[in-house]
């Protein structure tokens, strides 16, 4: 039974780690959640870390270079790990091979940028889907106003062709203010749906938890909490690590959940938590 909590100051001293997502839960995309940022910075006076941990499929540096406009200060965080990050990585060895077709807008160029770690790597080659040997998917072209579907005649090609799909943000969708877009989950997912193999780094898919204990220098032992609003990503990432988690029901969930944004009704909670089949430790209406 998942237990309602008001703040994370009541369960903020049973762990010494927070996995904490970031869109839908220390910000919209457009600005920070003033609630959330005082959350952490409390939470990390006590003693505790913070792990910012995002589906983003652009590299850490670039999405903290985000922070300043956003309005999420540095005293709220112990480290960036993001999906990008964890992909990047697997593009880098190969995992798709080396010249690759690009699927997604001009802002995630800075995913081909070589990190020192890979600098005597074979290069990667952005080349046409015809020439490709496989896909990087970081979201679709145009966010505004591309579906999944748009894709179907060239992912149709890439699967005749049998081309893997390396995925660089799992999340299926995200809200950017009040606006809904899709993201490069949702393409992968269709292109699994079509016959095609998706390859997936982030959350909820081990390599991005990996690379955050890393990141942290994570004694043996440490107590983690996962926070987040994807219960397909977030929650069922902590399920799959064996970890507790907070569920923030006023993001992506917020329109099941009732009339006030702040406090989930209990029973609605229930009800939409259990044809998904997940259970998550606690439950919050935003992040506080």
């Amino acid at each position: 039974m998942t237990r309602i909590i008001g703040s994370l100051s009541e369960i903020a001293t049973d762990y010494d780690v927070l996995f904490c997502d970031l869109w839908g839960c220390v910000h919209n995309g457009i600005e920070a959640y003033p609630a959330a940022i005082a959350a952490l910075q409390e939470y990390r006076g006590g003693g505790g870390l913070v792990c910012l941990m995002t589906n983003a499929p652009r590299p850490a540096a670039q999405v903290e270079a985000s922070f300043g406009r956003l309005g999420i200060p540095r005293d709220a965080w112990d480290a960036i790990v993001t999906s990008g990050d964890a992909a990047q990585d697997a593009m880098f060895a190969g995992a798709v091979g080396r010249k690759v077709w690009h699927l997604g807008p001009a802002k995630d160029d800075a995913f081909f940028d070589v990190p020192p770690e890979w600098k005597d790597a074979p290069r990667i080659e952005r080349v046409p889907l015809e020439e490709a040997e496989g896909i990087v998917c970081t979201g679709p072209f145009d966010e505004d106003t591309e579906t999944p579907e748009d894709y179907r005649s060239r992912l149709m090609l890439a699967r005749v062709n049998g081309l893997k799909l390396l995925c660089a943000n799992p999340d299926i969708v995200v809200d950017l203010g009040e606006r809904r877009i899709y993201c490069a989950g949702a393409i992968a997912e269709f292109y699994t749906d079509m016959g095609g193999q998706s390859l997936y780094f982030g959350k909820p898919h081990p390599p991005i938890y990996d690379l955050a204990r890393r990141r942290l220098h994570m004694k043996e032992g440490a107590r983690v909490l996962c926070v987040g609003d994807g219960i397909r990503t977030d929650i069922a990432g902590a399920v799959g690590e064996g970890l507790d988690s907070l569920f923030i029901t006023g993001g992506l969930a917020a329109e099941h959940m009732g009339a006030d944004v702040e406090a989930p009704e209990a029973q609605l909670l229930e009800e939409w938590l259990r044809p998904q089949m997940m259970a998550p430790t606690f439950a919050m209406g935003r992040l506080r």
